[in-house]
């Protein structure tokens, strides 16, 4: 199993906030209604909502919501210009309050050196604070710190006993990583129905490379009974929403006609969406050349009523073969 996957993924989260709302709703949300920061927030009246969270902070400096809720504005530049550095350091400051949100946010901004210094201790520490919590991204990411395990062999009962958690918690990552896990037998026995059960997990919510493995074993009948239609439709459903290994897969299987009828002009299409996304697959170099159907031509309009009727042809057409 690839274990930067995941971090790079909670980088990603930073980059577009729309993701990092996703990824762990703010603490607060449970009682939004008595919260006017919050509210704010969620109205998209951004500026009261700071200055909400500031009068919070005059009457209680260690509010940890409302430290947490001013990083976000600075995370995502709700209402200001984005700031990561200043949102680092709101998050640090909400962390040391006791928001597992903050905590997860700073943690990943120390492991991955995102304006702050790269320090993979202060980093567990902080997601260890998140995972006190049960956040679910804090577990996850913990898990699979112990698969990468500073390049010494993977601690797989650490890392699945954080997978378990993250689960628990509502992570389809983690139940991804636990499929994995089974599917390839690391640290566990390997278990077809087991890692198709997993799969199926994150698969259910949308989860790109769950959906696209479980496919693979329903439409293959592995740990599960096999149903390509069903398998299909999975994967068109992965590959649009831009996972390039469905696409590759749906490539193949439109030029080889399995499960599908062939149709080399959607093989190509899928090899070049996955190839656009830097899989390249030199398999199915040949759809370049291949002989696409033509598209059929367009009907002319019919002549005017005051056009002559056209020259009728001397001879009868010939049909070929004849």
């Amino acid at each position: 199993m690839k274990t930067r996957l995941p971090i790079a993924l909670a980088v990603v989260a930073f980059a577009f906030p729309a993701l990092a709302k996703e990824e762990a709703p703010a603490p607060a949300a449970t009682s939004a209604a008595r919260d006017l920061a919050y509210g704010a927030y969620q109205r998209g009246d951004y500026k009261a909502a700071m200055n909400e969270a500031k009068k919070r902070l005059d009457a209680n400096p260690k509010d940890a919501a409302a430290l947490t809720l001013i990083g976000r504005l600075f995370l995502e530049g709700a209402g200001m210009p984005r700031d990561m550095k200043k949102a680092m350091e709101w998050f640090r400051r909400g962390a040391d309050a006791g928001n597992a949100e903050a905590a997860y946010y700073y943690g990943v901004a120390s492991l991955e050196g995102i304006d702050a210094q790269k320090d993979r201790a202060r980093a567990r520490a902080y997601l260890e604070k998140a995972a006190a919590q049960e956040h679910a991204a804090a577990l996850h990411l913990l898990g699979e710190i112990a698969l990468e395990n500073d390049g010494r062999d993977p601690d797989f009962a650490t890392a699945m006993n954080y997978f378990k958690r993250a689960s628990a918690a509502g992570s389809a990552d983690a139940d991804y990583a636990i499929g994995v896990l089974y599917k390839t037998g690391k640290g566990v026995t390997k278990d077809d129905r087991e890692a198709a059960s997993w799969f199926k997990r994150a698969a259910d919510v949308e989860l790109p490379p769950a959906m696209v493995e479980y496919a693979i074993m329903q439409f293959n009948g592995i740990g599960v009974d096999r149903d390509r239609t069903a398998a299909v439709e999975l994967l068109h459903r992965a590959a649009l929403k831009g996972n390039a290994v469905a696409q590759n897969r749906l490539a193949h299987l439109y030029a080889d006609g399995l499960g599908v009828e062939v149709d080399l002009a959607k093989a190509k299409e899928w090899r070049d969406l996955a190839k656009e996304q830097g899989l390249n697959d030199p398999t199915l170099d040949y759809l370049s050349n291949a002989a696409l159907p033509k598209k059929p031509a367009e009907p002319k309009p019919p002549a005017s009523p005051q056009s002559p009727a056209p020259p009728r042809s001397p001879t009868p057409p010939t049909v070929p073969g004849k």
